[in-house]
């Protein structure tokens, strides 16, 4: 098949061109790289079932010309992260809404089979109910939030009104090799593995009790192909959670990192976690439920918070 994949210069983009490049699939990948990485995409440019286009989501052309010919699009392209959205809305916005309705426009004159989207747990905003289940959400709690939100509502009205193809994964809480540890906005993982690795105290917003379904990338990566060539009919023009099904916080994951570092150093073992104010935006407890997309997708992760971590903390030990 022949599959554009956006943001593919990122770190879950990055690792789904890989994936479906060792597969013998013709890729295509399209990213302007305002987040994502030149050498994360160095080693797979080699391979002549590669093609990369450096282009913005938000110019309708480049999208036109990045998906033309393509059997299926994986649009991975966002401005993520809550505190990002909440400092400058009007970036994410653009972005996160109005190049993926380019992106849509673009696969529905492209005739693609399905466009498989990113969407986010950041959609059940302030519904404390536990375990999330897609039917139930909340309201918004970040412009980041509401521009993953009105994706969802894009894509159900593409469907009905065009006929295209689509299918949403709300990702919670993604971590695993290639996520940038650098930045004002990097992910809690990557970011505490390097000051960990640095022998520097990891910082926690609030007291550590706040909770994240931990979801490692091969799960994702899954989730991803389940979705793309998922022939169910029930599965179409709907959203799935992607996770593992289980929750860990912050004071437990600073322990696991710590216990899988000292393995490669001891001394790692005693460091001391700093605490900090809550940040604004975020959720105290995230726990999905898997149920839909293990009966419709036949998703079955199989990478737990441990399992992940130590596979992580590996390439990071590696490669940082």
């Amino acid at each position: 098949m022949k599959i554009l994949i956006t943001g593919a210069a990122g770190f879950i983009g990055s690792n789904l061109s890989e994936y479906f490049i060792d597969k013998g699939h013709q890729v295509v990948g399209l990213d302007n790289f305002a987040t994502g990485h030149r050498h994360n995409i160095e080693p797979l440019q080699k391979f002549e079932n590669f093609t990369f286009i450096e282009g913005d989501i938000r110019d309708l052309d480049t999208c036109h010309k990045a998906v033309d010919g393509c059997d299926y699009a994986l649009h991975q392209a966002a401005l993520g992260s809550v505190p990002r959205s909440i400092k400058d809305p009007i970036t994410s916005n653009d972005v996160n809404v109005g190049g993926f309705l380019n992106m849509l426009v673009a696969c529905k004159d492209a005739g693609v089979k399905k466009m498989v989207y990113a969407a986010s747990s950041s959609t059940y905003g302030d519904s404390e109910a536990l375990p999330k289940v897609e039917d139930v959400i909340g309201k918004p709690l970040s412009p980041y939030a509401i521009t993953k939100y009105v994706n969802e509502l894009y894509a159900d009205v593409f469907y009905k009104t065009y006929g295209l193809d689509t299918i949403g994964l709300r990702y919670f809480n993604v971590f695993g090799r290639k996520q940038d540890p650098n930045g004002a906005y990097a992910a809690v993982i990557p970011l505490f593995t390097k000051k960990l690795m640095s022998k520097e105290s990891p910082n926690i917003n609030g007291d550590g009790t706040f909770s994240r379904d931990f979801t490692y990338i091969d799960n994702v990566i899954q989730a991803n192909e389940k979705a793309m060539f998922s022939t169910n009919p029930e599965a179409v023009n709907t959203v799935f959670n992607v996770a593992y099904g289980d929750r860990t916080n912050l004071n437990q994951l600073v322990d696991l990192l710590r216990d899988a570092l000292a393995k490669y150093d001891p001394e790692i073992a005693q460091i001391k976690t700093t605490y900090g104010e809550h940040r604004i935006g975020d959720i105290p407890h995230s726990l999905a439920s898997i149920d839909k997309a293990k009966s419709l997708l036949d998703y079955n992760p199989k990478y737990n918070i441990k399992s992940g971590i130590d596979e992580a903390v590996k390439w990071y030990w590696e490669n940082l």
